[in-house]
């Protein structure tokens, strides 16, 4: 029986094999997350500019691979339309989401599931201009480069793998929580959930913009402020 097509240019099982290659491409460096002595040991620039160079190498490769499927970057949100209403919408709800999640957390840590005290060292910049300002084009980059990934590229895959929406939004945000391993058991599930939330976001309005605002927002609470204000 001849595999059919499911996407343009792609048939069910090339998009499983691409699908496969990107994720042994992804995982293996992602649950080394939970060795957080190994990330503490490093300082925030090296960390940040490896990070950087990281997603922004596979974001082009996620644009390469839609351009081998003959697929517009529209097919995983990179939309341009109603930009300011999405931007003020992503930030409006990062309020609700931040006190869900930080809820959450303590939750979790009061039912004795495990959490770092702190962030690594290796996450946290120093109190200095330039640091601050790596600090923010990293939470940037971040925010664009994992919101294109798993909320993008791999929902649309694992949507069309699975033939399940929903069990395309489960699986995306298990692999997005693998990466935050340096969290603890409690951090997470957490950002689990925060996958979930920030999926829903995206099928509603059928647009990246207002996650990456939300994951922006906060990262970079987590990441510059409370460190800063500490």
């Amino acid at each position: 029986m001849q595999d059919e097509p499911s996407v343009k240019g792609l048939t069910r099982r090339q998009e499983l094999a691409e699908t496969a290659v990107f994720l042994l491409l992804i995982l293996p460096s992602m649950a080394l997350s939970f060795l957080a002595v190994g990330q503490g040991a490093l300082p925030f620039p090296l960390v940040a500019a490896t990070t950087i160079l990281r997603d922004a190498g596979l974001v082009a490769l996620i644009l390469l691979l839609l351009a081998r499927a003959r697929q517009s970057v529209a097919a995983i949100g990179w939309v341009r339309r109603t930009v300011g209403r999405e931007i003020i919408l992503g930030v409006v709800l990062s309020v609700p989401v931040l006190i869900g999640v930080t809820a959450l957390n303590a939750a979790l840590r009061t039912a004795h599931l495990s959490g770092p005290r702190t962030l690594p060292t290796g996450l946290v910049p120093a109190p200095r201009f330039g640091t601050l300002l790596l600090a923010v084009v990293l939470v940037a980059v971040v925010a664009v480069a994992e919101e294109t990934i798993f909320r993008g590229y791999l929902l649309l895959r694992f949507t069309r793998l699975l033939r399940s929406r929903a069990g395309a939004v489960l699986l995306s945000s298990v692999v997005f929580s693998i990466g935050h391993g340096y969290e603890g058991s409690a951090g997470v599930l957490t950002v689990g959930v925060t996958g979930v939330v920030f999926a829903i976001v995206y099928l509603w309005r059928r647009s990246l913009v207002a996650p990456i605002v939300m994951h922006f927002c906060l990262d970079f609470i987590t990441i510059v402020l409370v460190p800063l204000l500490r």
